[in-house]
């Protein structure tokens, strides 16, 4: 059964959708089958994954207004995952199921439907809380936090975890913080460092060891429509998010050891 992950911040331009893409492509990388859940109207993690979104003959709005089964609407990347895409649709979708019974948990229910074929589903989250975000959040067992390290981005971080703690109340006791990524990260500037020990201190162990550097590679990977690692294997981007990937699944060994 998959673990079911959203990459979440409230925040924009922390680095949400190219976690979510290449997170997706490392672990695929590592023999682990993915799917993408594109869960953003602007569609970056289906084009970043090499799918045209406006060619999508189904997207996950069409899994959200019940018109067609999730299965029918999952596309195989060309980059070892499948992606449940999304597109410019997506944006009129909240109003459609505004006034419709359980509407928080439409997404949970269509995952239930494929959970068991995959061993993690990856959430890409629009940077606001809407009812398309809330239905994220509702079917995930976890949120991983990328954040950049600045004054700014600590403010949202607050916001983000009263949000998580709200859902967690209302619609999803199993919510839990997985992870926190630091993102965008430069050692040599003090301001990153400052910020980095501050979230070392609150987050602990949750804070991952793995940092994402500036990298030009990283930024270009996009345009190519193509996961780092397919872009430039080498690139410090690259190796990174394959070192992330590799601790995430570390972590997850070491607590099912733990529970058995």
């Amino acid at each position: 059964m998959a673990q079911i992950i959203a990459i979440a911040n409230q925040k924009g331009g922390v680095g949400k959708t190219t976690t979510a893409v290449n997170l997706a492509a490392s672990l695929a990388v590592l023999k682990k089958r993915v799917l993408l859940v594109d869960m953003d109207s602007q569609g970056n993690a289906t084009m970043g994954s090499g799918i045209q979104k406006n060619d999508l003959l189904y997207s996950v709005t069409d899994v959200l207004l019940g018109e067609v089964p999730i299965e029918t609407a999952i596309t195989k990347a060309e980059v070892g995952y499948k992606v449940l895409g999304s597109n410019r649709d997506l944006a009129g979708v909240e109003l459609a199921i505004a006034d419709q019974d359980g509407r928080e948990f439409i997404l949970k229910k269509a995952l239930a439907q494929v959970r068991d074929n995959f061993d993690y589903i990856i959430i890409d989250c629009a940077p606001s809380l809407s009812l398309i975000t809330v239905n994220a959040l509702a079917a995930v067992d976890g949120v991983m936090i990328p954040m950049q390290c600045e004054y700014y981005a600590l403010e949202g971080l607050a916001d983000l975890t009263q949000t998580i703690d709200r859902i967690q109340q209302a619609l999803n006791p199993d919510l839990r913080i997985i992870g926190v990524l630091r993102t965008m990260y430069d050692a040599r500037n003090a301001l990153t460092r400052d910020v980095s020990a501050e979230l070392e201190q609150f987050f602990g162990k949750k804070l991952y060891d793995t940092v994402i550097p500036r990298n030009v590679r990283l930024a270009e990977a996009p345009a190519h429509g193509l996961p780092i690692i397919y872009f430039e294997k080498s690139s410090k981007g690259a190796v990174a998010y394959l070192n992330l990937a590799a601790e995430m699944l570390k972590k997850s060994k070491v607590k099912k050891g733990t529970n058995t």
